[in-house]
């Protein structure tokens, strides 16, 4: 009843305005998040209200699965349906709701550009918006774009590097027949041009590159270089792969950006085609968990929302999608506002376009045929732990100190099966006890959900007292996943890594568990466990090593051990320390430290 009253008193409030609305169960977890033009509008269509408050039968499993477990509604009033829509994506990112899809495909993919305003231009790589009226942009290129960037200046006689011109004379890419030299004039600006003409026929119809590649490879096997060879036949392939093969050739030159999503048994995929003057020129394929939750409108909101952001330097007039949604207008609106021209998003139903669009669905329903269903450990670890959701993606935390010298924290990540080593990261810790520094350290992860969001996993290294360290920072960030805590059993009230005898102990929310060492399930826990172990230790090493180095300089000035801990003690690092004042050093320690430190830095 008490349910009841209060998200019947909630929508009885709401206004008929737009913006966010978000679902919490009992335990003041977020289930869900939602867009509204008309919030009093939307949220009532979830309901019935006679002869008592209950879900509408008509709307789907998944959502009426959630309205069952609300005990609580709140809402956000925005200024406009777009803000709506943008709030909506971001609090999905930060706070992993429930009921919603998290596709976690959010990366910025880089773009071959030049600046033709400069006389002797050259090709770079970005990820951003470049400023300039003569900028062209190539691509976007999802993998292996610096792989065709180098082929590029492997293949042309183009200025190699930037400061080449500022020489002001020829160097060694001349003597090797890799440059013309315009620095000496050795080139004039329209035969220059004429070059950057090639290479811009180069990017597209990428033939050009893999026959005169084709060709160097077979020259250093003949001379057998067979290591060189070996090495362009890899960037061969890496730049056949480039984009998904296609007879599909538009009549007339138009750029086009093809998206497809397709859901599994188990998992979904997403699939992108870059089409650039009527040809394929890049593709790309992600993989998605939490199929049971799939919502179609949800996910291409999101495939769109993240891949087009303020920061994507170009962006295609024409969208084409496999699939209509139910926002598809207003998502064609906000882009045209981002972007500040008229973008379309089309589902086509006929014609080569409809092709595209086919193709794209067909390369989806391949990785999904290809990836055939090993056997998985995750769901034997969610199903025994009594976890949310299956941990396919997993961040698991250490830190590393030596008598509280260089503190360090570690973050390593676990995804799909793999250890996904671009995402590890580093914490230097100023706390000086285990349980500050792990509040430090999962504090500044959170702070970063907005930008990468949560995974479905923590471990912590450390017991129960860390565990529930963890549950206190997700809940008052309103933030949702599974954590669990691993750290050895006390031995004569000690709890030592290295003691062989001692058995590791795992916490979850729902119980202690103490397995068997030949256990595969320990044994997956306590691999993310060391590797975040080693990851630590190695960071830890090389500050410590750092820190040496500069411990020295200073006892070469006269400064004693003791005072040297004192300073450290204040200030924290020895950047801090070397960046003082005169006065703060005095504070921290005398005026004679103070005016060594400061003549030396003056010096």
């Amino acid at each position: 009843m008490n349910k009841q009253n209060n998200i019947k008193t909630t929508i009885q409030s709401l206004p008929s305005q737009a913006g966010v609305y978000q679902y919490f169960d009992k335990e003041d977890r977020l289930l869900y998040v939602g867009k509204a033009k008309n919030l009093k509008n939307r949220v009532k269509s979830y309901w019935r209200f006679t002869p008592k408050l209950h879900p509408n039968p008509k709307q789907g499993l998944r959502i009426l699965r959630m309205l069952e477990q609300a005990v609580k509604l709140d809402y956000i009033v925005v200024d406009s349906e777009a803000d709506a829509l943008i709030l909506e994506n971001s609090l999905i990112k930060q706070l992993n709701p429930k009921y919603n899809i998290l596709l976690r495909d959010d990366k910025t993919y880089p773009y071959i550009y030049i600046d033709e305003s400069q006389d002797f231009s050259r090709f770079e790589l970005t990820r951003k918006v470049i400023k300039g009226k003569k900028i062209t942009y190539y691509g976007p290129f999802p993998n292996g774009g610096k792989v065709l960037l180098d082929t590029i200046y492997e293949l042309f006689p183009l200025v190699q590097k930037k400061s080449c011109l500022r020489e002001g004379k020829a160097c060694l890419f001349y003597q090797i027949n890799k440059c013309l030299a315009p620095c000496e004039g050795k080139v004039s600006k329209e035969e220059y041009q004429k070059i950057i003409s090639q290479v811009k026929s180069a990017i597209v119809k990428r033939s050009i590159l893999i026959e005169q590649l084709t060709q160097k490879m077979m020259d250093f096997a003949m001379s057998e270089r067979y290591e060189e060879a070996g090495t362009i036949r890899d960037n061969i392939k890496i730049i056949e792969s480039l984009s998904i093969s296609s007879n599909i050739d538009l009549a007339k030159d138009e750029d086009l950006d093809i998206f497809a999503i397709v859901n599994g048994e188990t998992k979904g995929v997403i699939v992108k085609l870059f089409m650039r003057s009527g040809k394929v020129i890049s593709s790309s394929v992600s993989i998605f968990r939490h199929s049971k939750l799939y919502d179609e409108n949800e996910a291409y909101k999101q495939a769109l929302l993240e891949f087009y952001n303020v920061d994507t330097p170009q962006i295609s007039k024409h969208i084409l999608v496999a699939h209509t949604f139910e926002d598809q207008k207003q998502i064609a609106t906000l882009l045209s506002k981002r972007f500040n021209k008229k973008i379309e998003i089309l589902q086509p139903k006929r014609g080569s376009k409809a092709k595209l669009t086919a193709l794209a669905i067909e390369n989806a329903q391949e990785v999904l045929k290809h990836d055939k269903a090993k056997e998985e450990i995750e769901p034997k670890i969610a199903e025994l732990f009594e976890l949310s959701q299956t941990p396919y993606r997993v961040e698991s935390f250490d830190n590393s100190h030596m008598m509280g010298v260089a503190t360090v924290g570690a973050m390593v990540v676990w995804n799909e099966g793999r250890w996904s080593k671009k995402d590890y990261r580093r914490y230097a810790l100023e706390a000086k006890d285990e349980y500050g520094q792990m509040r430090e350290m999962l504090t500044r992860r959170i702070e970063s959900f907005e930008k990468n969001p949560p995974p479905d996993l923590w471990i912590l290294d450390g017991g129960e007292t860390l565990r529930r360290l963890a549950i206190s920072l997700l809940e008052e960030a309103k933030a949702n996943l599974d954590i669990i805590a691993i750290a050895k059993e006390k031995l004569n009230a000690k709890a030592h890594r290295a003691k062989g005898s001692a058995k590791d102990i795992i916490y979850t929310k729902e119980s202690v568990f103490k397995l068997s060492t030949n256990d595969k399930r320990l044994q997956w826990v306590q691999r993310q466990r060391d590797e975040a172990h080693h990851f630590a230790i190695t960071y830890h090493q090389n500050r410590k090593r750092k820190e040496d180095t500069q411990n020295s300089l200073l006892q070469k000035k006269g400064i004693g051990q003791a005072t040297i801990k004192k300073l450290l003690n204040y200030f924290g690092t020895f950047e801090a320390i070397q960046n003082a004042s005169y006065d703060e050093i005095s504070v921290a320690s005398s005026e004679k430290i103070a005016k060594i430190l400061i003549t030396d830095s003056v010096k």
